[in-house]
């Protein structure tokens, strides 16, 4: 199997009785073609021990912040890793996760990350149920941690009920539709714009938006797992670079114009998700604009539409294919359709922004991909990862 080739997961194993099934996740995982980066709590050596993770990995396992303190460990796993799995993840590696709490190896790297997480609980029935886990796993699940399970199941001590670990090849399964590993852009070029712009009104002052580039990362990094040669022209954004992702860093939208349609010339498919800014100041003051000056007027003037542009410029030719993006509010279908005929996209991704666990600042989306060909697919709220597999789902479908 290869599902998972040259994937990074990071392995978190905690403190339960059933830490044992991580190792067989473990080589179920390197099977499948990723590399594991296993790190164990300080309770999870009670019930299993470090070598027999090294042996099933081929490599160093992680538990003590305090080891190797220079190279940064915890920052160093946490940015490498495209996926975390917690198994089995406790009542208490719960509680620390929803809070933001870091005292140990593992929670400090899960908090420096900024790749899918993936949860699977195993407790007892009582501390499943109970309203501070409930509360704990419903606070993850929004921020978009995916949580597998608990099954309901025989327990320590002989008892039977809900808070059985789920089986290590649901965790595998799910995992490949979460990272699809079958290199199915390898080959390919797919370029990607992400986060807002800054349009100038003053050398302290810009027009901008709420965009923080998350969706738009997630799909490069997304075609980049499934092999695509993927060049990332991204807005101001606080995020890393995805891995195997060339990135260019631009600050208004006639430089992301400029960029976008120089790299197009070479590309198979472009992913619009940046929110660029419509307008511009028409001129813009060299000096800082005082507020004794009394209030300002700035006369705006149209940005160039990239998307359409680059419509305009592929003609009748086939590719490249061209993926937009449109944030609405009101009437989110229709407003959405109605665009995708108005710019000539092969495919149009449309949010709903008007709530606040989709759309901007966040880490979750819920989309509906609509298509030329009259096709339309429903994405409810899950992660920007997740989202993100399922748009190229749709853009492999049509190349």
């Amino acid at each position: 199997m290869s599902e998972l080739a040259g994937t990074r997961v990071l392995l978190g194993v905690t403190g339960g009785i059933a830490a044992y099934k991580a190792a067989l996740l473990a080589r179920l995982l390197v099977g499948a073609g990723a590399s594991v980066d296993p790190v164990l709590s300080r309770g999870a050596e009670h019930f299993i021990g470090a070598a027999t993770f090294e042996g099933l990995t081929g490599r160093k396992v992680r538990g003590e912040v305090w080891e190797d303190v220079a190279s940064g460990t915890h920052v160093e796993l946490g940015r490498s890793a495209e996926v975390a799995i917690v198994y089995p993840a406790t009542a208490h590696v719960l509680a620390k996760l929803a809070n933001g709490l870091a005292d140990d190896l593992l929670t400090t790297t899960l908090l420096a990350s900024r790749c899918p997480l993936v949860l699977a609980p195993a407790m007892h029935t009582e501390m499943w149920e109970h309203a501070a886990t409930r509360a704990n796993v419903a606070t993850l699940r929004k921020r978009g941690a995916s949580i597998l399970g608990p099954d309901d199941g025989p327990l320590m001590g002989g008892d039977t009920g809900p808070g059985r670990l789920v089986d290590p090849e649901d965790v595998l399964a799910h995992l490949v539709e979460l990272l699809p590993g079958t290199r199915d852009l390898a080959g390919r070029t797919v370029v990607v714009t992400a986060g807002g712009t800054r349009e100038p009104i003053d050398p302290v002052r810009f027009l901008g938006n709420r965009s923080s580039g998350k969706m738009g990362f997630a799909v490069a990094a997304a075609a980049a797992r499934r092999g695509a040669d993927v060049h990332l022209v991204a807005g101001p954004a606080s995020l890393p670079t995805p891995p195997g992702v060339t990135r260019y860093d631009v600050g208004t939208t006639l430089e992301m114009h400029r960029v976008v349609l120089d790299l197009a010339a070479r590309a198979d498919v472009v992913v619009k998700a940046a929110a660029v800014a419509d307008f511009r100041p028409a001129a813009v003051s060299t000096s800082k604009l005082k507020k004794a000056a009394g209030v300002p007027v700035v006369e705006l003037e149209p940005n160039p539409d990239i998307l359409l542009d680059l419509v305009e410029r592929r003609g009748g030719a086939a590719t490249p294919m061209m993926v937009g993006f449109a944030a609405e509010t009101d009437d989110v279908e229709a407003e959405g359709r109605a665009k995708l005929e108005r710019k000539g996209a092969d495919l149009l991704v449309v949010n709903d922004v008007s709530g606040s666990d989709a759309g901007f600042e966040v880490d979750t989306n819920r989309v509906v991909i609509l298509a030329r060909d009259g096709a339309r697919v429903d994405v409810p709220l899950a992660s920007k990862a997740e989202v993100a597999g399922r748009i190229l789902d749709e853009v492999v479908a049509r190349l």
